[in-house]
């Protein structure tokens, strides 16, 4: 064994380190956006859930369509229209529009492609649950085509590479004399998802029965806990692809060969998973607090948004700092929520705001006081870099704010922002792509034509039996059991 193993060793030892490790971190880099994709079915499941289930089929067709159709977008238009815009806000650097498309005929910057778009997809997706239950789906794939294509690419754009206006040789880089710090995306995909999302549950107005006639705020529930907590733990498995396969370096040259970037990957690591449990920890805390239980569905809400708070910030504060970062983020989540359907008249299904939005600014602007050195110690960042991280969360939001208004406006044109009030009391998933996620939850109508029921079916049936209508029911029980198809 020993004799077979020799010359494959040999052969090792004499490979081109920075072979080795470009091989391997390009690898690394596949596995993770692997496993951010797998964010997509986490949203899915998370929106079903609190939405009803009439709608459950729309929510499913719309998070298909982000990935399907953003991916084709992101590739003729997204990624360089990101690389024009960084250009363009950098002193010094020359506009090099072929170049900006230069990806589409080289195969060595597939990957990277790859990795940019499962990011664009994620701030996409984010959209869709703020507008649940009421807006037309040809509006909402032209907003998300619109997200993918020009303005979630701006963000990377102006922060991200080493250009743009954000980074340290952009024009406001220069300017407040540091580069704004968002590791993986706290602002620049998660604040962008949620402000748009804001933008657009404004613009597309509240759901029939949202609010009385008083404006007091009425509780409409999803229908399936379960889906909303199944979806944000599949959404947490992804985020650590999501943050930890940004420190994309898992190898690197040294003079003495290849080395491991444990450390690195280590501080990334901890960083989330402390502001994850913080962030759920204190969600259930504030919960109590306010209901008087701990509520399963705002503790869920409340480990995303700990983890949207620590995205930005993951190898630049300490594990206290990552803990207060994610339990701040946590014990806000509901505050927000009520403050933006209450006071705002907002409404927002999904919360995308106060899970996304706030805990996004909130996480990157404390950045600079929760700073960590290269030995793990603690040091604060800057006066300079708290006010570039303020700076920067202020250009995020004007530009999401202002691009958002000009789609949905623009959607609300081409096609009606939202579907009538019958399609909306019928249901999204009969009334736009007619079918029934739920085909038991029906009033009326048969098994091979069921009509679905405008509430998604409050009556529970235990006998397996197609009809959940009263009415039906009581002639069926007339009938000795059995009802007439």
């Amino acid at each position: 064994m020993t004799a077979l193993l020799a010359p494959t060793a040999d052969a090792l030892l004499q490979l081109d380190p920075t072979q080795v490790a470009n091989g391997v971190n390009n690898v690394w880099i596949l596995v993770v956006c692997f496993l951010i994709f797998f964010m997509q079915p986490g949203f899915a499941l998370l929106e079903s859930g609190q939405v009803r289930a009439k709608n459950v089929g729309n929510v499913l067709m719309k998070n298909m369509t982000d990935w399907v159709l953003g991916v084709l977008v992101f590739f003729a238009i997204g990624s360089a229209f990101s690389a024009l815009v960084g250009q363009l806000t950098t002193p010094g650097v020359a506009l090099d529009i072929a170049g900006a498309w230069g990806y589409v005929n080289d195969p060595s910057a597939y990957i990277g492609w790859f990795f940019g778009a499962v990011f664009a997809m994620t701030a996409a997706t984010i959209v869709s649950g703020a507008v649940a239950e009421r807006m037309n789906f040809r509006a909402y794939v032209f907003v998300a085509a619109a997200m993918v294509a020009i303005i979630y690419p701006a963000m990377p754009g102006i922060a991200w590479g080493g250009t743009g206006l954000l980074s340290g040789d952009g024009y406001l880089g220069q300017a407040i004399g540091a580069g704004y710090l968002d590791f993986a995306g706290a602002t620049i995909v998660h604040m962008c998802g949620g402000v748009a999302g804001l933008v657009g549950a404004k613009m597309v107005g509240p759901r029939s029965g949202r609010y009385d006639s008083s404006g007091n705020s009425q509780p409409i529930p999803g229908h399936s806990m379960l889906l909303a907590v199944l979806g944000t733990l599949f959404l947490a498995f992804g985020w650590y692809g999501f943050n930890v396969g940004t420190q994309a370096t898992v190898l690197s040259v040294t003079d003495s060969g290849v080395a491991f970037q444990g450390g690195a990957l280590g501080q990334v690591v901890m960083n989330t998973t402390l502001g994850m449990g913080a962030g759920g920890v204190a969600a259930m805390l504030v919960s109590s607090a306010w209901q008087g239980k701990p509520d399963p569905l705002w503790a869920a809400n409340g480990l995303l948004a700990g983890l949207v708070a620590v995205t930005g910030a993951v190898p630049h504060v300490t594990w206290w700092g990552g803990v207060i970062l994610g339990g701040l983020a946590g014990a806000l989540v509901l505050p927000t929520f009520r403050w933006v359907v209450d006071s705002l008249k907002i409404d927002d299904v999904c919360g995308v705001f106060a899970v996304h939005g706030m805990a996004g600014a909130v996480g990157t602007i404390l950045i600079p006081v929760f700073g960590v050195t290269a030995s793990g110690g603690y040091t604060f960042l800057g006066v300079n870099q708290l006010i570039m991280q303020v700076a920067g969360v202020l250009v995020v939001g004007t530009w999401t704010v202002l691009a958002s208004i000009v789609a949905f406006k623009i959607a609300d044109v081409l096609f009606g922002l939202r579907v009538s009030e019958a399609e909306e009391e019928a249901g999204l998933d009969e009334s736009e792509h007619g079918v029934s996620v739920y085909p038991e939850f029906t009033a009326g109508g048969s098994r091979d034509s069921p009509a679905v029921s405008a509430d998604g079916g409050r009556d529970l049936r235990t006998d397996g039996g197609a009809a959940t209508d009263p009415a039906v029911d009581a002639s069926a029980a007339d009938d000795g059991g059995e009802t007439d198809e």
